[in-house]
């Protein structure tokens, strides 16, 4: 196939935001996935039996964060400028290619595995400008108007990620007070670079100042979650993106359903990094999820 950046210049503002931040959700996924040598099915004893997603292995690396640190240079760029800025619509579709081909073999985990849920339950009427409203005219939303909400694929990932990130940048052996081992330090290395890469784009993007600066690797390295959440965080601000499913109209009554709507997607929570993922992990995901 062939990638044309003049083939995405009429897209609306909203629409190349969400896409854009999809893509880098893929790459940072992917990227923080369960190695492939430590999924908790184990080795198939077929190659024709490997699942869909191996998990985070060395060729989808290379794709993944080539992927992301373009998403941190250009998709704020693509927002602001979307029609004028060739450059970056081209480093875009190349970075939205480059990710797909690492999370096409690697996987996603859980900013993706909550996504569905929250896509899916929408709340009535929820809608986001730049994306075409049309009347679906089906008898179940008579309430409002033959009309039907619509949360954005990237936005529904986004949106969890903040949360996710926290969680699986908290290595369980550091909530038992112990010490950590080899593989939470391989996924916690993981994190970090994830959080130095949206620093280092922040800093290019904001300028050099008192009130923006990144924190040492140090102190990124005691806290890999909140170093590469908040950072996500920064991002998003930047770009206008909601924060917490309670913008979307959530509450803490709807924690029970989404965890339930999330719990069957096994072919992509099973890749979380930190396991176990169950219901109870779930609600309390969403919970956090609520305002991030």
């Amino acid at each position: 196939g062939i990638v044309d950046p003049d083939n995405i210049r009429s897209l609306t503002p909203s629409v190349a935001k969400y896409s854009g931040i999809d893509v880098l959700c893929h790459a940072m996924e992917s990227y923080t996935a369960i190695p492939y040598n430590r999924r908790p099915s184990g080795k198939p004893p077929s190659p024709i039996l490997r699942p869909a997603y191996q998990g985070s292995n060395p060729i989808s690396d290379v794709w993944s964060i080539h992927a992301l640190k373009e998403c941190t240079e250009y998709l704020p760029r693509v927002v602001e400028n979307l029609h004028s800025d060739e450059e970056a619509r081209s480093k875009m579709c190349l970075a939205a290619s480059s990710a797909g081909m690492g999370f096409g073999n690697a996987g996603v985990h859980l900013c993706h595995g909550m996504s569905y849920a929250v896509a899916s339950q929408v709340k009535g009427d929820f809608w986001v400008d730049g994306y075409q409203r049309m009347d679906c005219g089906r008898d179940n939303e008579k309430d409002s108007g033959g009309k039907h909400g619509l949360v954005p694929h990237g936005l529904s990932v986004v949106i969890n990620a903040p949360a996710v990130f926290r969680f699986t940048g908290t290595p369980m052996s550091v909530m038992n007070d112990a010490a950590m081992s080899p593989a939470e330090e391989y996924s916690m290395d993981r994190h970090v670079k994830c959080a130095t890469i949206l620093a280092n784009a922040r800093m290019k993007r904001r300028g050099s100042t008192a009130a923006n600066r990144v924190i040492s690797e140090k102190a990124m390295r005691e806290k890999p979650g909140e170093a590469l959440s908040n950072e996500l965080l920064e991002l998003m601000n930047d770009l206008n993106i909601p924060i917490g499913i309670r913008s979307l109209g959530y509450n803490e009554n709807d924690i029970e359903e989404l965890a339930k709507g999330t719990l069957p997607q096994h072919r992509v929570t099973k890749l979380s990094p930190r396991q176990p993922v169950g219901l109870e992990e779930l609600k309390i995901l969403f919970t956090e999820a609520l305002d991030n």
